[in-house]
């Protein structure tokens, strides 16, 4: 006489490392449905432990004095029912499969990759961006920022460099700021002599703007690149005498 067994139930299985959704055949022995769940778990069937959590309360352990011969319609298979799966080897035996880190990962060969028509790198070449730009070498490279070592003391001595070189002789003063500037456009640093002659552009600030420091009066004060100053010994140049002196 054959056992008369209901159509597959749908049931849900869990375990620490999987959920899925599985037809079942009520006509399935205990041992078969663990052999099927390894593949679902990694659990292999002699360390598992099923419980059946059935909708509306109520748990039903799946086991059996012989396993191989229970089917699985004795155990009341509703469909949705939940079946939990645990592990019961020592954890130090457990593999971890949600830590990425102990899978050996494969790493694509430089060569292939350049040979593939598929990737980033192949997009870039098509599209002449970044290196692959041909316009990339003519562009001028921004220079670098100058380090601490390379900007000047503040009240150093300095003077001008000889771009700077008026046609009445070169400007000196001293160092009174070393900063970035807001109201000039560009980033960097700047620096702010006051002049000891009034041939300058400020007077240590701007108009409606921030004073960065006190050039001592009009004209007296002049922000400047670092690499346009030179600092040293340079005494103070002789006093201005004015317009008011031009006919003594």
């Amino acid at each position: 006489m054959s056992l008369q067994t209901a159509q597959d139930v749908p049931l849900l299985v869990t375990s620490d490392n999987a959920r899925a959704e599985r037809r079942v055949s009520p006509a399935w022995s205990v041992a078969t449905l663990k052999q099927k769940l390894e593949t679902v778990t990694g659990v292999p069937p002699a360390a598992q432990r099923l419980v059946l959590k059935v909708p509306g309360g109520g748990e039903v352990p799946l086991e059996a004095v012989d396993e191989e011969r229970t089917p699985l319609v004795g155990f009341g298979l509703q469909p949705y029912a939940e079946v939990v799966v645990t592990d019961t080897r020592p954890p130090s035996l457990r593999p971890n499969f949600n830590d990425s880190t102990l899978v050996e990962k494969y790493t694509m060969p430089s060569e292939a990759y350049a040979s593939r028509s598929d990737s980033v790198l192949a997009w870039k070449r098509r599209n002449q961006l970044g290196r692959f730009d041909p316009s990339a070498e003519a562009r001028p490279q921004q220079p670098a920022s100058p380090s601490a070592s390379q900007l000047p003391p503040l009240n150093a001595r300095c003077r001008l460099g000889e771009a700077d070189h008026q046609e009445a002789g070169e400007r000196r003063g001293t160092i009174a700021y070393v900063g970035p500037v807001e109201e000039i456009p560009g980033d960097g640093v700047w620096v702010g002599v006051r002049l000891d002659e009034p041939l300058g552009r400020n007077d240590g600030g701007f108009e409606g703007g921030k004073r960065y420091f006190d050039a001592g009066g009009k004209k007296r004060g002049v922000f400047v690149k670092p690499e346009r100053v030179e600092w040293g010994d340079f005494p103070v140049v002789e006093d201005y005498l004015g317009e008011e002196m031009e006919e003594m």
